[in-house]
């Protein structure tokens, strides 16, 4: 993997924000939901995420994630993606969310 400066890493805005609805996404290729996330003043995004094998959804109302935020929008099937929720690899390639330890505010900027 090849290295970036740090004005490169400057260049990603990653924020909190706490997910405030979720539904069901059947016309994705691959099993995800899709997520609307408060973002304090940077207002609400929404986005979709292939998190169905290690998240219901009911216990992902209310839980803050992180999450890149200055991304262009993309289009992912008849939805738009306003953001990244980032996440960590794991067995079998099911993404766990990265999330802060101690609730913050939405919005607050990583760095």
């Amino acid at each position: 993997m090849s290295e970036i400066s740090w004005s490169d890493f400057e260049k990603i805005d990653m924020r909190v924000g706490t997910i405030i609805e979720v539904q069901d996404f059947p016309e994705a290729r691959n099993p995800a939901y899709k997520l609307w996330i408060d973002f304090g003043e940077l207002g609400q995004r929404k986005t979709s995420a292939q998190i169905t094998n290690l998240y219901q959804k009911e216990e992902l109302i209310g839980k803050q994630i992180i999450a890149v935020v200055n991304f262009p929008p993309k289009q992912i099937g008849p939805f738009k993606s306003e953001c990244l929720v980032m996440g960590v690899l794991g067995d079998n390639k099911d993404v766990i969310l990265l999330q802060p330890q101690q609730k913050v505010n939405n919005g607050w900027k990583i760095g």
